[in-house]
């Protein structure tokens, strides 16, 4: 096995996923870890991912729960172990902790240097002299001035030095490798002296290219275990196919249209927001979900939800249920004092897109928020995805081909999307299709 992983939320095990299938490795993710037989369903496949939710989940969790899946990876006996974060890399020492994470891996495989990539080119996202910047709507920003994750309803990026970021969140060190110095000795130099973590820039393809060679060839020495953004699956992929272990390249049949379709959002994402007005423009018909109702009460507020939901798609429509349209209708303030609050909207849209499913046999269906889709697919009994279209246009989002041993749900396509990412036409083009 060439790469094993943990996705710290569901949308980025996903994006991961897509990253490798585009370049030929046959990959799988598990939404848990497996039974034996689960397993085998998949014996062969290149790399086995497993989606978690420690991007919304406190220090005090991971160090509870993290272990198990890290010794689960460990025992796969893959060439690298990616632990995989979001590529706008928000995280707080109070929750989404990746310091934290990388701590917890250290002692499981017994490694004093982590290599760390989070530079994606395909995302527009770029590290320089080890700080983050990120594309929206056409420009790029340094990551603390993002008009978005700058202003994170969770996690606000304040800080565009990922070391100094990192520094709030471990003891550990954090040393570089800058892009202009990607030299096998200068490579080498910053390995050798390193105690803690180590930050790989990457501002294009071929400081990427350059980097997935340099975490192949010190893998010996340092260990399996990275971390990162999907750019880890980016760099390794590409020096995989340069070296010829993989084809570096795949195709996938085209993707037909559906007559109606079933789509969640829990996103408070000025881009989520376009997307939804879009869809409502193009045929879609919208549901209003009052995130407080759902974590107050949330099994009044589904059963209502999934009632009028029900009757909408029984009218022959696409139904979107969402809870915001953007930053300022977003009851994160009040939502934020229920303990479990967020999680609770997750789990409530999740099971009224299961009724939706189940109710009239749909083919396909839409989570969108990071955060959002984790707990949503926990409701779909859905033990593994494997990729079924990715959508090259705006990576990171990719329909999946889920497995379930409910026959309702083994088979369907789902797409799960975080709130930055996809064109405005998102949620249209699934539902109508695409070419191959």
């Amino acid at each position: 096995m060439l790469l094993s992983y943990y996705g710290d939320d569901f949308t980025g095990s996903t994006d991961v996923m897509e990253s490798l299938a585009l370049h030929g490795a046959g990959t799988v993710l598990f939404t848990r870890i497996p039974t034996a037989a689960e397993q085998a369903r998949f014996a062969g496949f290149d790399a086995v991912g497993i989606a978690g939710t420690s991007r919304s989940q406190t220090p005090e969790w991971m160090d509870e729960h993290l272990p198990r899946y890290f010794t689960w990876l460990k025992q796969l006996g893959a060439r690298f172990c990616h632990y995989k974060v979001c590529s706008t890399f928000d995280s707080a020492p109070h929750v989404g902790s990746i310091g934290r994470a990388i701590e917890v891996a250290r002692r499981v495989f017994g490694q004093q240097v982590t290599p760390l990539v989070v530079g994606a080119p395909q995302l527009k996202r770029y590290t320089a002299f080890g700080h983050l910047f990120a594309g929206y709507q056409g420009q790029t920003y340094r990551i603390d001035r993002h008009p978005v994750m700058s202003r994170h309803p969770v996690t606000p990026m304040d800080e565009a030095d990922l070391r100094l970021h990192l520094a709030r969140q471990t003891p550990l060190p954090v040393d570089l490798v800058p892009a202009n110095a990607l030299g096998d000795a200068a490579v080498d130099a910053v390995i050798a002296a390193a105690k803690g973590i180590v930050l790989f820039d990457v501002f294009d393809l071929a400081t990427q290219l350059e980097t997935g060679r340099q975490l192949m060839r010190i893998s010996d020495r340092v260990g399996p275990f990275v971390a990162g953004s999907s750019g880890v699956n980016y760099a390794l992929a590409k020096a995989l196919a340069v070296a010829g272990d993989i084809p570096g390249r795949a195709s996938f049949p085209a993707l037909p249209k559906v007559d109606r379709i079933i789509a969640v959002s829990g996103s408070c994402s000025p881009t989520t927001a376009r997307q939804i007005h879009h869809a409502l423009a193009n045929g879609f018909t919208g549901l209003h979900a009052d995130p407080l109702d759902l974590a107050r009460n949330p099994d009044e507020a589904v059963a209502r939800l999934s009632t009028e939901a029900k009757q909408l798609m029984g009218e022959g429509r696409s139904v979107l249920v969402y809870t915001a349209l953007d930053a300022e209708t977003d009851r994160g303030g009040p939502l934020d004092a229920i303990h479990g609050g967020r999680h609770r909207v997750g789990q409530g849209l999740g099971r009224i897109a299961r009724t939706c499913i189940e109710g009239f046999g749909l083919k396909r269906a839409i989570l969108a928020g990071g955060d959002t889709s984790s707990h949503a697919l926990g409701e779909l009994d859905v033990f593994a995805l494997t990729t079924r279209f990715p959508l090259v246009a705006t990576p990171g989002s990719p329909l999946c081909a889920a497995a379930s041993a409910d026959p309702k749900l083994d088979g369907l396509e789902i797409a799960m999307k975080g709130g930055q990412v996809g064109g405005d036409d998102y949620f249209v083009a699934l539902r109508d299709g695409l070419a191959a």
